[in-house]
């Protein structure tokens, strides 16, 4: 599996994949008229605008050419949050693609680029009941930090995210050192 920033040509798999994920990931929680008022077109026209400007740093995963996953990061959001503190912005696999290690490969190589980019802790949002997500974002070290959650309201909904967060420790292994 390749894991590539995302070029213009992605742009439209990057939004079959966001509607899809969303589709499958929150139907229990997300009102079904928004998740079915979701628009692959829309969709696409903002991450190819987001692609054109590099903003936020866009990573996809392929597979024989085929993008299965993206992720996308770059530094928190979070008023009063540090510099040093990157974030994922969203990170979401082809609901095909799920439990084969493609979230897993994302969140290694942003990790790397994260620490190359001077980062030293990530930060994440997510519903408190996706126990999917909570579960594999615990499985690579993201743990609830307790900070107050996002309250908001989506499709006439009140909903709800909570904050998950890791310390980028370690280091990067290249051909030549290691740093």
């Amino acid at each position: 599996m390749d894991i590539v920033h995302a070029n213009p040509e992605d742009a439209r798999a990057v939004a079959e994949i966001h509607v899809e994920a969303w589709r499958a990931a929150y139907r229990s929680i997300v009102p079904t008229d928004y998740l079915a008022s979701l628009s692959i077109e829309r969709r696409e026209a903002m991450w190819g605008e987001c692609i054109a400007a590099g903003d936020p740093e866009l990573l996809v995963a392929k597979k024989d050419g085929a993008v299965k996953g993206w992720l996308s990061f770059g530094p928190c959001r979070d008023i009063g949050e540090h510099k040093s503190e990157a974030e994922i912005w969203a990170l979401y696999v082809s609901p095909m693609a799920w439990s084969t290690g493609v979230g897993r490969v994302l969140w290694l190589r942003a990790k790397e680029l994260m620490l190359v980019q001077g980062f030293k802790s990530c930060s994440l949002w997510v519903f408190p009941q996706n126990e999917r997500a909570i579960k594999f974002y615990r499985s690579i070290g993201f743990a609830h930090d307790g900070a107050a959650p996002k309250n908001f309201e989506l499709g006439g909904a009140r909903l709800q995210e909570v904050r998950f967060v890791t310390q980028l420790l370690g280091s990067l292994v290249t051909k030549d050192k290691q740093c």
